[in-house]
């Protein structure tokens, strides 16, 4: 089969450091050319893949410290994609939709704004990937045809021998990602928590003003943004993952990361957590900070290998490759295939 990946052009595949779109992008690509699929990926020159790059800006945006609009580097790549024939959300549909080449755009993004619903209402018949069932609820009417859980490769990140000290915070810096809540619960708890956090420009105000006060290298240390090569010492040392989102996230691949590394979850129950999350075996889904901090004892004595186990179960790349290939099979039946965009 021949597939095109469409990755933001806004970080590295795979991201060095954080980074969730583009991370996931690269687990889907690399096990569909292991799998003998002709795929072209279409994303920064400074990527890395087993496909054919097809490089559509000299660098990440993320690191082009000259760039002024970085809408245009997406307007380019989306043209080029066109005439040759993915969190790029809705920016595809006008262009796509008028050829005849089958397409399907998984949203990696928040659906809570009101001023999407117009689009989803327009494009009824562009194909889309939910990442979540929880992440369709705001927008009902929108053509949804498979919810995909993310999967990971099974040796990516494994369970270290280390002694649980610690709980850990991995993720952003920023007001939408509960990092004050899980300082206060972690101090409620009277429990260190390190914090490996990427601080986007945007939030660097956020950071100075709100986070670094609390830190103090003892009680709340800040580890900074961290990549794969220490994502499983770190979260393998973790007592739990603390994740007490306040919004709707759509999936947080964090929970799976730590579930990979045998650590258990505490995650309230909002947006994708109460289906990532297996209550009372990989983790606990609370209501509030203080069942957060109740939740500390009873995480602490969940089975680690029985958390593995069930992440090689439900999240393995091989499971979400496998529910793509059905996915592109169904919509060539249904359209001709030319080439394959997703």
């Amino acid at each position: 089969m021949r597939i095109a990946q469409i990755a933001p052009l806004t970080e590295v595949v795979p991201p060095r450091l954080h980074g969730g779109t583009e991370r996931v992008v690269s687990y889907l690509t690399e096990d569909l050319v292991r799998q003998g699929h002709d795929v072209t990926l279409f994303a920064s020159a400074d990527s890395a893949t087993a496909a054919r790059l097809h490089a559509c800006w000299p660098r990440a945006l993320r690191f082009d410290a000259g760039l002024r609009d970085p809408r245009a580097p997406h307007m380019l790549m989306l043209e080029t994609v066109f005439h040759q024939a993915d969190q790029l959300d809705y920016c595809p549909f006008p262009l796509f939709s008028r050829q005849r080449t089958p397409f399907v755009t998984t949203l990696h993004g928040r659906l809570d704004s009101p001023e999407l619903t117009p689009i989803f209402d327009r494009f009824r018949r562009v194909a889309l990937v939910s990442v979540s069932d929880a992440q369709r609820r705001p927008v009902p009417r929108a053509h949804f045809v498979r919810t995909i859980h993310h999967g990971m490769p099974l040796d990516l990140l494994k369970p270290r021998p280390v002694t649980p000290a610690y709980l850990a915070f991995l993720g952003r810096a920023a007001p939408d990602t509960s990092l004050e809540p899980a300082i206060r619960i972690a101090r409620r708890a009277g429990v260190p928590l390190k914090i490996a956090a990427k601080v986007d420009r945007a939030d660097e105000a956020y950071y100075r003003e709100r986070i670094r006060p609390l830190i103090d290298g003892r009680h709340v240390e800040f580890v900074g943004e961290i990549g794969d090569t220490d994502k499983a010492e770190f979260l393998s040392g973790a007592i739990a993952l603390l994740k007490p989102a306040t919004w709707p996230e759509p999936f947080g691949l964090a929970l799976i990361e730590a579930m990979a590394c045998g650590t258990p979850v505490i995650a309230c129950d909002r947006g994708s957590a109460p289906e990532v999350v297996d209550h009372g075996l990989t983790g606990l889904i609370v209501q509030d900070e203080a069942d957060a901090v109740a939740a500390i004892s009873l995480a602490a004595g969940l089975s680690r290998s029985a958390i593995r186990r069930r992440f090689e179960e439900r999240f393995n790349v091989g499971r979400m490759t496998a529910q793509y290939l059905d996915l592109y099979a169904t919509l060539c039946r249904e359209r001709p295939m030319v080439q394959l965009a997703t």
